[in-house]
């Protein structure tokens, strides 16, 4: 029976939509498509060249990500943040990182440790190439590190759901603000540090510092005209 059932088995291919909502949301993270900006479905079906359906669904999609606000009658757009759901954000990763990393630390310290490294590197090289889309997505990777090695299904699924505005605001709010990289930099290699010493005080202190730091990035950009205020406004 078990021969039959492999026998049978298939690899799915993957959907028009599913792969629709990819490149959306990676043209998000990457600030191809500002924060707040429309989203035509017709206007993206033709770059995409693909039909309105998919566009929609993959819109639809987005949406449970947190990724993109539909509004009824008027359109779609990408998430614009406010001051407070940057604050809640910045709190709920807090809570999911910190535990995070210690069960990553007593269950995976070494694979942890090695994905913090490779990370660290590629965040070495996106600085000397000047490229801070790299740079944002090495940095997403090694907060990554942490939560798929902690062994924890409910919190990678718990972390999943903000993943996405996670990374768009380090796209669109960190990098593009004089001496946050730098600052930045130097905190990822003080935390994988203290990840190798396995002093999870020091991690904390420094990993809620380096969190709560996008709240404050994010009132620097809007001061300084790098985003825009809420649509509408």
């Amino acid at each position: 029976m078990t021969a039959s059932s492999g026998a049978l088995s298939i690899d799915r291919p993957r959907s028009l939509t599913a792969t629709v909502a990819e490149r959306l949301r990676q043209a998000i993270i990457d600030s191809e498509l500002p924060l707040g900006s429309e989203l035509s479905e017709v206007g993206l079906a033709a770059k995409l060249g693909v039909s309105r359906t998919p566009v929609r669904e993959a819109l639809s999609m987005l949406q449970l990500q947190g990724m993109v606000n539909i509004v009824p009658q008027k359109g779609s757009y990408v998430f614009f943040p406010t001051e407070q759901d940057i604050l809640d954000l910045c709190e709920y990763r807090i809570v999911i990182e910190l535990r995070a990393v210690s069960f990553s630390l007593a269950r995976r310290r070494e694979a942890t440790l090695a994905m913090l490294h490779e990370a660290l590197a590629a965040m070495t090289a996106a600085r000397g190439r000047g490229d801070p889309v790299a740079y944002s997505r090495a940095d997403t990777l090694f907060h990554e590190a942490f939560i798929r090695n902690c062994r924890n299904r409910y919190l990678e699924e718990g972390y999943a759901l903000a993943a996405g505005p996670i990374a768009t605001l380090r796209t669109h709010l960190s990098v593009p603000l004089a001496g946050v990289q730098d600052r930045s930099y130097v905190e990822h290699q003080e935390i994988a540090e203290g990840f190798a010493r396995g002093d999870v005080v020091a991690i904390e202190s420094i990993l809620v510092r380096h969190i709560l730091g996008t709240r404050e990035s994010y009132v620097r950009a809007l001061q300084q005209g790098i985003i825009a205020s809420r649509p509408g406004e």
